[in-house]
């Protein structure tokens, strides 16, 4: 699911006009090594939190079907990540950084949600959407200052990205459907006489069960409904 985010944020970037310029646009950490080699202007969009999101964890599980109506699987819930993201410019004059920087946040701010065009994978056969948010105040991440400090760089100008992302359940096969009728064995007697044959129950009026077998859906009375009485 990350690489998949990873995915649609550098489409959503590139398709916004980035990197037509020649600026490249790269996940790596910009710790001060990767600074020093740094040779054109960069875009680093940097993970550096993931935290569940604990509020949308559901129970259960959801039904998959095929084309003829018939459940195929089980799927637990999906359970939801915030990723947050450090978005630094990278260029040889503070003036073209903060430029870089503002046509990041205008592309950002206009996008709440990633477009499920740009969704990959399991992203989109979720069909769930996945909310963006950028350089708000809500995330419980680390500071700026301590992610500055872990690289070994100094502090610098940063938009903070957060995405809430669907970790897709895990998918359980369903047993096949039933195609013969219930046999019902006795148990040996005690003198150690052997069984009589089994007896296969059968559907009242079902002389041929059909090419699905007794999984063919049938119309069947309603239970008599019983009027219960006070109790005394």
């Amino acid at each position: 699911m990350i690489h998949e985010v990873d995915e649609g944020l550098r489409l959503l970037l590139t398709q916004s006009g980035l990197t037509e310029s020649g600026v490249d646009l790269v996940f790596d950490p910009p710790t001060r090594e990767w600074a020093a080699r740094r040779n054109a202007p960069t875009i680093s969009v940097f993970l550096y939190d993931i935290r569940e999101d604990v509020e949308r964890r559901r129970t259960g599980r959801l039904e998959e079907y095929d084309d003829t109506g018939r459940i195929v699987a089980y799927r637990t819930p999906p359970r939801w990540f915030d990723l947050t993201y450090l978005v630094t410019a990278w260029t040889n004059r503070p003036q073209d950084e903060h430029r870089l920087l503002s046509e990041v946040l205008r592309c950002m701010a206009r996008t709440d949600v990633l477009p499920a065009r740009l969704r990959t994978g399991t992203l989109a056969e979720l069909g769930l959407a996945v909310p963006i948010e950028v350089a708000g105040g809500g995330t419980q991440g680390r500071s700026a200052g301590d992610v500055w400090s872990a690289l070994g760089g100094e502090l610098k100008a940063a938009i903070d990205l957060r995405v809430l992302a669907p970790l897709a359940g895990e998918l359980i096969d369903a047993a096949p459907p039933v195609t013969e009728g219930m046999e019902v064995r006795v148990t040996p007697a005690a003198d150690d006489t052997p069984p009589g044959p089994g007896r296969r129950l059968r559907y009242d009026g079902a002389g041929d069960p059909g090419p699905q077998g007794f999984a063919t859906p049938r119309d069947r009375p309603q239970p008599t409904r019983r009027h219960r009485g006070p109790v005394r």
